[in-house]
């Protein structure tokens, strides 16, 4: 190669390694909190102005200083919560517990339970929305989504749903968009008038669990198998699958930095960019396995995924030819991701 295309491939190569070195994200885990305790867990949820992460565990809900990852309260008696809720405004938070068929009600300051309220069969993913200050549950096994005043806590409305919902996400206008994960769909619930407003399917994308959304761009990132969904929010198209890590079960999108992420059991945090208009790319971030869900700290533009030390699977049976990993004790953590 003469001297004049030597000194051309190597511009080309700084350039190509700089162009790297842009597109990456810079996050990675910073620090790991010992947060402990027995049992599993599902979703996870950081109120940024209050500095607390709260943390579903099975029958109770832990909650940790978001900055130093120490204890500050507990909600208990939550058989099967799989979500927590907060409407800030209200004082109030929620909780969705699953093997009950119940929401708790509790004082967001105190952590003191002030009540429950039935809703539908395993309700799972849970949300607040700002427009009509009302609480949605997602029940899994009744397949719909029961409507509760925030305020007084009564049930107002159960909206049928064709399938099992998994996660939901408000525009806080007065639209909530959910997962529908057996169909592979994607809805949008008229929070006003409670009642489904439009159906669309989310084709590549298939056993969609995550859900967030950008307000401001009218954009919903739906978490797949190894494949995120980037939707329009008005048309229900779907514009974009960048590839993400296997096992994911929480999105989130960052209005922030612009930043979406899913989060994966495999042991990764995705990371998804628009570098242009339409165009995305995805950046997986190590974390540990198991790390399925997520919380993001719209204040410091952290993330936080949580999991445990599994032990070797027990034997499978007829009864249960998939049988779950046994956890290690006092091996739950809390990772924090930051640039």
């Amino acid at each position: 190669m003469c001297g004049k295309w030597r000194a051309y491939a190597v511009a080309a190569l700084i350039a190509a390694f700089a162009a790297l070195a842009l597109a990456a994200s810079g996050y990675h885990v910073v620090t790991t909190y010992k947060v402990g305790g027995d049992g599993g867990w599902d979703y996870l949820t950081a109120d940024a102005d209050a500095r607390r992460v709260y943390i579903s565990r099975g029958t109770h809900v832990m909650v940790i200083d978001a900055d130093s990852g120490k204890s500050v309260g507990d909600i208990p008696d939550t058989p099967g919560v799989h979500g927590i809720a907060l409407a800030p405004e209200l004082g109030r938070g929620f909780t969705s517990n699953g093997r009950e068929g119940t929401v708790s009600i509790f004082d967001i300051k105190s952590l003191a339970v002030s009540g429950k309220v039935k809703v539908g069969d395993n309700p799972d993913a849970i949300l607040y929305d700002p427009a009509t200050k009302r609480v949605f549950t997602f029940n899994g096994r009744s397949q719909d989504s029961s409507a509760i005043d925030a305020a007084s806590g009564k049930v107002l409305s159960t909206i049928k749903l064709d399938g099992k919902p998994e996660f939901a996400a408000s525009d806080a206008k007065g639209e909530v968009f959910v997962n529908i994960e057996d169909k592979s769909e994607l809805v949008a619930i008229d929070a006003n008038k409670m009642e489904v407003k439009a159906k669309w399917p989310l084709a590549p994308c298939e056993g969609p669990s995550g859900l967030s959304i950008d307000r401001a761009k009218r954009r919903l990132f739906a978490g797949c198998d190894k494949m995120m969904a980037v939707v329009d929010a008005d048309s229900g198209k779907v514009l974009a699958t960048p590839p993400i890590g296997d096992g994911v079960d929480a999105t989130a999108f960052d209005p922030g930095t612009g930043l979406a992420f899913a989060s994966c059991g495999e042991g990764v945090l995705t990371v998804v960019k628009e570098d242009s208009p339409g165009k995305f790319s995805a950046e997986n971030i190590p974390t540990q396995q198991g790390a399925r869900t997520m919380a993001l700290d719209t204040k410091t533009h952290n993330v936080f995924v949580v999991t445990a030390k599994f032990g070797p699977p027990p034997a499978a049976t007829a009864d249960n030819p998939h049988p779950r990993r046994s956890i290690e004790p006092d091996s739950f953590v809390a990772l924090v991701l930051a640039k």
